[in-house]
C-alpha cells in the first residue's frame, strides 16, 4: 500500500489518528510519570508494582495500532479498535476529562476512517 497514493482526506485521517497512538508511548519512554495518571486505577492495582511495565506494554499496542492504521489493509479494524480504545480511556478517566476531551474528537476522526473503509473490497482496504 502506498500511503502518499491514497486521498487526501483518507491519508489526512490516517496520519492524525496513528500520529495520536504513536506520541504518547515515544513521550511515556522518557517521562512514565506523566503518562501513568491516565492508566485507570483498577489496572494499576492489577499491575502492582509492574505499573512503568503495563504504560510500556500497552505503548507497544498503540504503536502496532498506529502503523497499521498509517501503512496496513483492512484499515476498518484498526480504526474501529482506536475508536474502541479512546472511548474506553475516556470513560474509565472522568476526573481527567478536562484533558481527554480531546480523545473524543480523535476517536471520532477514527470512527470516520472506518467509515471510509466500510464494505471497500478493492486492495487499498
Amino acid at each position: 500500500m502506498r500511503l502518499f497514493s491514497l486521498p487526501k482526506t483518507e491519508l489526512l485521517l490516517r496520519v492524525a489518528v496513528a500520529f495520536s497512538f504513536i506520541y504518547p508511548p515515544l513521550s511515556a519512554l522518557s517521562d512514565p510519570d506523566s503518562w501513568i495518571g491516565y492508566v485507570p486505577p483498577f489496572l494499576l492495582d492489577i499491575a502492582g508494582t509492574s505499573d512503568v511495565l503495563l504504560l510500556h506494554g500497552f505503548g507497544i499496542v498503540e504503536i502496532a495500532l498506529a502503523l497499521w492504521i498509517l501503512f496496513g489493509k483492512r484499515v476498518l479494524i484498526p480504526s474501529t479498535l482506536a475508536a474502541l480504545m479512546l472511548a474506553a480511556i475516556v470513560l474509565a478517566n472522568p476526573v481527567q476529562f478536562s484533558v481527554l476531551f480531546r480523545d473524543i474528537s480523535i476517536a471520532l476522526a477514527a470512527v470516520a476512517l472506518a467509515f471510509v473503509h466500510h464494505g471497500r473490497t478493492e486492495p487499498n482496504s
